[in-house]
């Protein structure tokens, strides 16, 4: 069993329980899932990007990305309905701990000049999103294979009826918020 969710089962529950007087076990939120987002303008030039784009999500989140396409046609942009745009992978349970473990205490020690992270990037449902800059501090991607670098898209989907559950639930899981 993972580390987190051994930790969730054995001290967040309990924590969460207190603090918000739950009355069942069943009531305490918990992480749900987590997507992690590319977006790729420069796929609907060059699909070579694309691809590239998906073996780096791939290596990052060992597991298989989806293309995501165009929702309508933008001409400014020369962009098409249905023409692939990104990619994204929805990891859950075993492969969801994983990630958020190695995201917590490998990846995010290594962001430059990191002070912590932001308290505001809540939706007002208990759903958190995370905006990273650059796929090369994680530690998988080789700097040589970049093709080019981008950013991505890092949301935590959590049962949380309110921010503040959401801040609890993620601060337990030891997510570095700033003070």
């Amino acid at each position: 069993m993972n580390r987190l969710k051994e930790k969730y089962n054995n001290e967040i529950v309990k924590e969460l329980q207190n603090k918000y007087n739950y009355k069942s076990v069943m009531e305490v939120p918990k992480l749900d899932k987590i997507v992690v987002n590319m977006g790729v303008g420069d796929a609907s030039h060059n699909s070579k990007m694309l691809e590239a784009a998906m073996k780096d999500l791939e290596i990052i989140t060992g597991q298989k990305p989806v293309a995501t396409k165009a929702k309508k046609a933008i001409a400014g942009f020369k962009l098409r309905e249905g023409q692939p745009i990104g990619c994204k992978v929805t990891l859950r349970g075993e492969n969801m701990y994983n990630f958020l473990d190695k995201l917590i205490s490998i990846t995010l020690p290594r962001v430059r000049d990191f002070r912590g992270l932001s308290n505001k990037s809540f939706d007002g449902r208990g759903n958190y999103t995370l905006g990273l800059t650059e796929q090369l501090i994680f530690s998988e991607i080789n700097y040589d294979d970049v093709v080019k670098v981008r950013g991505m898209d890092i949301v935590f989907v959590t049962t949380a009826k309110t921010n503040e559950e959401a801040h609890d639930l993620l601060k337990g899981f030891g997510m570095p918020f700033k003070k």
